[in-house]
């Protein structure tokens, strides 16, 4: 059983930092690895995802440059540092594993409960 743990969410001004972590338990780490979010009356959205054999990463245009995916095997511990963060950015970030793609959030598998990430301006 995989079980996705996501934390570090928080109330910032605009223009802080967070970082958020999804921790995982379970062989979770395989496949893609995706980080999404979802804002109030909104579809659920991409920010970012892993390939995790490759490494290879794709970020949501509203990510690049601001967002990073690292990822600590020993830990089994995915993180996603957000600088820069903007009023737009909020919304409540889930973790998911066991993808098929990227960016399509119904080919993932498990998903952790949620972080909130609210922005002020």
């Amino acid at each position: 059983q995989v079980q996705l743990v996501e934390s570090g969410g928080g109330s910032v001004q605009a223009g802080d930092s967070l970082r958020l972590s999804c921790a995982a338990s379970g062989r979770a780490f395989s496949s893609y690895f995706g980080w999404f979010r979802q804002a109030p009356g909104k579809e659920r959205e991409f920010v970012v995802g892993i390939r995790w054999g490759s490494g290879s990463i794709d970020y949501a245009d509203s990510a690049k440059g601001r967002f990073t995916l690292s990822r600590d095997n020993a830990k089994n511990t995915v993180y996603l540092q957000m600088n820069s963060l903007k009023p737009e950015d909020t919304a409540v970030y889930y973790c998911a594993v066991g993808g098929s793609s990227y960016r399509n959030p119904t080919s993932y598998s498990y998903w952790g409960q949620g972080t909130q990430v609210t922005v002020s301006s």
